[in-house]
């Protein structure tokens, strides 16, 4: 299975040397600024688990079809992605984004249908040191992945794509042709052994509409309000008050799930309740790009999570405190 891997950040970076090193056929889709960078010095994986340097293929244009596509690029440079990586798409490609909050699904969706666009739920936590090498920072790197069966017929959002036309999932793309039943087995099955015994720990999902939300809900609420205090969530439970706003937030995000009909339960809800009340120096990778003075994924974060609320007449005064901070933010970059 030929493998396109488009960013090779902490994510594309992570994920795709993984599945390099484990010998898959990865190629990287990079800008030439970040080829250069791979060339001179190799990919570089650090985590606890120790160091590995690969040199993976690279390329700045797509040369042909390939059968996955793995999307790992910040949401405000996914319209830029999703042109350059057009060719590489055929007509049983599968397209997994590895993105942040949800919108970016419709995008795919619009551009290569419903048969050729997964879901895809990353979980790590991870960064680019200042040599450009993958710094993984604790022991979770979690992939899941897999068509989008639970989706409701208006869509991963309210309103959205999957509500009926020509992007539900009868579309096709570049001449390709409607999936049937046996072809997603087909698909399914190769995608699901080209990720699975990578060296991380990924599976085939039946709700990954349900896993997109569950970790929405949580990067928004650690997010905003990582982002609105200027301090990780152990810094702001100790803080006066800082207990009480977490729970509040952590209530807001989860309510607009619950009205979109897709409620925080179990495992996720969990994990949402264990990260508000650390003590530890949690942070989210918005303040760690807005400490740096750089862009941050505030829109498709925190600022669809308030369309949403306001969609379902969902009052959200925290989570919209953070969106107007962020706005203001970015307004100077």
């Amino acid at each position: 299975m030929r493998i396109l891997v488009v960013g090779a950040g902490a994510t594309g970076g992570y994920f795709g040397g993984r599945l390099a090193q484990a010998g898959r056929d990865v190629t990287f889709l990079v800008r030439p600024g970040r080829a250069a960078r791979l060339a001179e010095r190799g990919l570089r994986i650090k985590s606890p688990d120790g160091e590995i340097e690969l040199r993976p293929r690279t390329i700045t244009e797509v040369d042909g079809h390939y059968d996955l596509v793995l999307v790992a690029v910040k949401s405000y440079s996914l319209e830029t992605a999703l042109t350059a990586l057009a060719p590489a798409v055929g007509p049983r490609t599968v397209v997994i984004p590895l993105l942040n909050g949800i919108r970016h699904i419709e995008s795919l969706i619009r551009r290569f249908g419903a048969d050729r666009a997964w879901g895809g739920v990353c979980m790590i936590h991870a960064t680019l040191d200042e040599n450009g090498d993958v710094f993984r920072m604790s022991g979770l790197h979690r992939l899941s992945f897999g068509p989008l069966s639970d989706a409701s017929p208006d869509g991963v959002l309210s309103g959205g794509v999957l509500a009926g036309g020509a992007s539900s999932g009868g579309a096709s793309f570049d001449g390709g042709v409607t999936a049937d039943g046996s072809d997603l087995d087909e698909r399914l099955s190769g995608v699901t052994a080209a990720l699975t015994g990578a060296g991380f720990d990924a599976r085939a999902s039946t709700t990954i509409v349900q896993e997109l939300w569950d970790k929405w809900v949580l990067l928004a609420t650690l997010g905003a309000a990582t982002t609105l205090l200027r301090g990780s969530i152990g810094a702001i439970n100790k803080a006066p008050g800082g207990s009480e706003f977490l729970h509040a937030l952590a209530a807001e995000t989860s309510a607009v799930a619950a009205a979109a009909g897709h409620p925080i339960q179990g495992r996720a809800a969990a994990m949402l309740e264990a990260t508000i009340v650390t003590t530890e120096p949690t942070t989210s990778s918005m303040y760690r790009d807005l400490i740096q003075g750089l862009p941050v994924e505030a829109g498709a974060i925190v600022g669809d999570m308030v369309t949403e609320a306001v969609k379902h007449q969902i009052s959200v005064p925290l989570l919209a405190a953070a969106h107007t901070g962020l706005a203001v933010y970015s307004a100077d970059l």
